[in-house]
């Protein structure tokens, strides 16, 4: 989920101050749901955070794919609580963190610290034995820029992003026209999504209202190697996720893209 409210806007908006204008999150997170794992694990500049893994139903979780699921800017992990049991039940494995600042975890968000945040979620993976031909980097909206920088700092075996975006201030321009500039580069994933060398699944509602339908289109014509678009008719930014075909979806693509990885 992507929040734009005050992003862009009135006497606060300075570049100094762009980060409390980006980030909203939710401190509020219930116990996980029956079959979910709470999990800790620190950062690579000392920050712990907080996490749910749902281990994948019918059959071994050791052969599943592992989503590391880097959320949107607003709320925290138990906003998709349905989501992460839904993808469970398709077989695969989800790690659904919180970044810094988010729900339990600690510290503040910034643009560099989320990257760490998800480097420390995938390196918790992978010191549990989770091989990282078996890990996909998923995200949702900022969390997609988020798992496009991760899969070019870590070897995984696919990344999917949902209702993403090509840059911050491409977003911006569509709500506060110049006063996007003051974005700068930041979640800059159109230059880095030119690099990625492994398969890339990009879905978008083509009604979204927050992220236009057509960035989802540019970040993926920017992706150079094997790479598939959905398109899930008649979807919003906040309720894309509630078309079953879209969850089937990302599922049978994380479980091709990791056999292939594993021969």
């Amino acid at each position: 989920m992507l929040t734009l409210g005050g992003l862009l806007g009135g006497e606060a908006c300075k570049v100094t101050a762009l980060d409390r204008l980006i980030y909203f999150p939710d401190r509020e997170v219930p116990a996980p749901p029956p079959g979910v794992e709470e999990r800790r694990f620190t950062t690579a500049d000392g920050v712990e955070l907080h996490a749910w893994y749902a281990p994948a139903a019918g059959g071994s979780p050791g052969d599943a794919p592992t989503l590391v699921w880097s959320h949107g800017n607003g709320g925290n992990i138990a906003g998709r609580e349905d989501v992460l049991l839904a993808l469970a039940a398709r077989g695969v494995n989800v790690l659904a963190y919180d970044y810094r600042g988010y729900g339990r975890s600690a510290g503040r968000p910034d643009e560099a610290g989320l990257y760490r945040d998800a480097e420390a979620a995938y390196d918790a993976l992978t010191a549990a034995g989770v091989p990282p031909e078996r890990i996909v980097c998923f995200g949702e909206s900022l969390g997609g820029a988020v798992s496009i920088a991760l899969a070019r700092t870590r070897p995984c075996a696919a990344v999917v992003v949902v209702s993403t975006f090509t840059r911050l201030r491409d977003v911006a321009r569509e709500h506060y026209g110049s006063l996007a500039l003051l974005a700068r580069n930041q979640f800059d994933s159109a230059e880095r999504v030119r690099d990625l060398d492994v398969p890339l699944l990009v879905a978008h509602g083509d009604r979204d209202e927050i992220v236009p339908y057509a960035l989802g289109e540019q970040l993926h014509a920017l992706a150079p190697g094997e790479k598939r678009f959905v398109r899930v008719a008649g979807a919003h930014h906040n309720d894309v996720f509630a078309d079953p075909a879209l969850l089937d979806a990302i599922a049978s693509f994380s479980r091709e893209a990791t056999k292939r990885a594993t021969r």
